[in-house]
């Protein structure tokens, strides 16, 4: 049997999902586009707890630390790691050698039901800029390109430092799309 994640331990807690996609909700409902902040920071904040809780994870099964493994051994485990968490499996890649990419389709923030306009895994993306930024050399930024929320089959998120993920923000502000906008990167 696989080692069970300890949250209180770890200062974590379970929350239904439910419980989120509501809190999402009301505060899109009451703030408006000022929601996406908030929760990018409250992910922002939780995402060291979590990183914690997969490294000791990675201790309790014999995998080492998380520093140590190897690219494709860390993408691995970090996948079952929050398959575990009950967030949902993780694929990590990268696209045209700009940025890095982590594609979901079962993600637990995201809703199909919620029929959005936009991307909405804002929580996630805090979560993820803190969670992938302690393996990076520099500070990561995390932009959602595609969400099971708005449509899509999948959630997809780019990562890379700030510069990259602002240039690619503003040329998709301008109306390219996210592929072609990575594209103009290299």
């Amino acid at each position: 049997m696989a080692p069970s994640i300890d949250l209180a331990e770890h200062d974590m807690l379970a929350l239904g999902r439910a419980a989120l996609a509501t809190l999402r909700a009301a505060l899109l409902r009451d703030t408006g586009p000022a929601a996406a902040s908030y929760l990018q920071e409250a992910g922002y904040a939780g995402g060291s707890a979590v990183f914690e809780g997969f490294r000791d994870w990675l201790r309790e099964r014999g995998s080492g630390e998380p520093e140590d493994l190897e690219v494709t051994t860390f993408q691995h485990l970090a996948s079952e790691y929050f398959r575990d968490a009950g967030w949902g499996t993780i694929r990590v890649g990268d696209l045209h050698d700009a940025v890095a990419t982590v594609d979901t389709e079962d993600w637990g923030e995201a809703d199909p039901a919620e029929q959005l306009d936009h991307p909405a895994c804002h929580f996630t993306t805090g979560m993820f800029a803190d969670f992938f930024g302690r393996m990076s050399d520099v500070p990561l930024a995390v932009l959602e390109v595609e969400c099971r929320s708005s449509g899509s089959s999948r959630c997809r998120f780019l990562l890379g430092n700030g510069e990259v993920m602002r240039y690619v923000y503003e040329r998709m502000e301008r109306g390219e799309g996210y592929e072609e906008a990575v594209r103009g990167v290299v």
